[in-house]
């Protein structure tokens, strides 16, 4: 596309594009915008080196023209969007990106491949959470996607609510508060549970948190406290009936005296296995796999369309695709959403300036203007800005927002 519109004369026509998803993916009832932080951070980076253009012209999958293009590329154009953590719905132009056609388009692939992997992991940690109530979520997922997806998916969950993650690199990029606990191979490795209960009682003191379902959980609960005494910190359960085990587990503990050891489970756990879990004495959960795929829904489903133009005499053009089902409003977008009473009513999506009435709240900020990020989005301090503006805004939701059964979106899009 980049070298044809070269070749055209309209590569440096100004344009701009949007990201929007047309539906809900999976029947949910909102979606969580998460990504652009490491978004940002990526189109800072994003260049072709030397070896990259000379691999593209010799595979004559560009021309000399358009490889001198790529040698000088550098975003100069702005960016608007939803503040990362934000709550979003169908059409909600989550991301536009003002700048020429050949800026813009060029960058399609690494905006949709953030985004919707991110959000797909926010939107289904955001529904775990409110299934684990007050109780905390860690992500545990690493083993069960890509090594930098990994790292991604820690900090997408972190900010739609989870409270720590096993994957280090993710507490050494962004803050998030690690954790973990030994595994099975750990306890078979030693002549005994109890030998490698001491081991690890040795190494990191009594607020661990022992895995006592190697052998039997019974037993391990009981060897656990023999070797820990009755301040331990915690105990895992990743296997059996968990209902039933964690009630078993709760009532073995206060026999032996440990009424404050908290008990985690695992064990393949989704938004659904975490509701079920509701009336069980759980002190904690560990999501991997679940988490890490987006829990059945692993894109968000968002799109990447050119919305407008503008020609060589400076009109600016509306455009739309038109295909069946597939339709879209043009035109550069404002988002809006109304409250009633503190509670979000509907989602209201322009091509004009609306004016705000009382209790609406424009939904887009600046994230890059000519160029340059905006202060506060990326690293850290965009991550934990991004887990309180979620929080703020997740609270708003109507009640029927937080239903894990299939069905509509929680609040109606408009077109006004």
């Amino acid at each position: 596309m980049l070298q044809a519109a070269l070749k055209s004369g309209k590569a440096h026509r100004k344009g701009v594009f949007e990201v929007f998803s047309r539906t809900l993916a999976g029947g949910r009832r909102f979606g969580v915008f998460a990504g652009t932080g490491r978004l940002l951070e990526l189109i800072k980076q994003f260049r072709f080196s030397k070896d990259e253009i000379d691999w593209l012209l010799g595979e004559n999958i560009i021309d000399q023209s358009t490889a001198a293009w790529l040698a000088d590329y550098k975003f100069s154009g702005d960016i608007h969007g939803y503040a990362e953590g934000e709550i979003y719905f169908p059409y909600s132009p989550v991301l536009i990106v003002e700048a020429s056609f050949a800026e813009a388009v060029i960058l399609e692939t690494l905006i949709l491949s953030v985004l919707n992997y991110d959000s797909a992991v926010a939107s289904a940690a955001a529904r775990m959470v409110t299934a684990a109530g007050s109780r905390p979520v860690s992500e545990m997922g690493s083993r069960r996607t890509g090594e930098s997806s990994a790292v991604a998916a820690a900090r997408a969950a972190y900010i739609a609510g989870f409270s720590a993650t096993s994957n280090l690199e993710a507490g050494r990029s962004f803050g998030i508060k690690t954790m973990g606990t030994a595994s099975h191979a750990f306890t078979l490795l030693h002549d005994s549970e109890t030998q490698a209960f001491a081991a690890q009682l040795e190494a990191f003191g009594e607020n661990t948190t022992f895995l006592v379902d190697t052998y039997n959980i019974e037993a391990g609960i009981e060897n656990a406290i023999s070797v820990a005494g009755t301040n331990l910190g915690g105990v895992r359960i990743d296997s059996g009936d968990l209902p039933i085990e964690v009630a078993k587990a709760r009532a073995l503990l206060d026999k032996l005296g440990a009424h404050e050891t908290k008990i985690t489970v695992t064990n393949d756990l989704d938004e659904f296995a975490i509701a079920s879990l509701a009336a069980a004495p759980v002190d904690a959960y560990g999501v991997g796999t679940s988490v890490v795929t987006g829990s059945g829904v692993p894109a968000a489903g968002f799109v990447y369309k050119m919305v407008a133009f503008q020609d060589e005499s400076g009109q600016w053009h509306e455009v739309s695709k038109q295909s069946a089902k597939k339709t879209n409003l043009g035109g550069k977008k404002q988002a809006v959403r109304s409250h009633e009473n503190n509670t979000a009513t509907a989602e209201l999506i322009s091509a004009s300036n609306p004016k705000l009435a009382t209790g609406d709240r424009a939904l887009l900020v600046d994230l890059v203007i000519q160029g340059q990020i905006q202060n506060g989005l990326v690293g850290q301090a965009g991550v934990e800005a991004a887990r309180s503006h979620h929080a703020r805004v997740k609270a708003a939701l109507p009640a029927s927002a937080h239903r894990l059964t299939k069905g509509e979106p929680a609040i109606p899009t408009k077109f006004v």
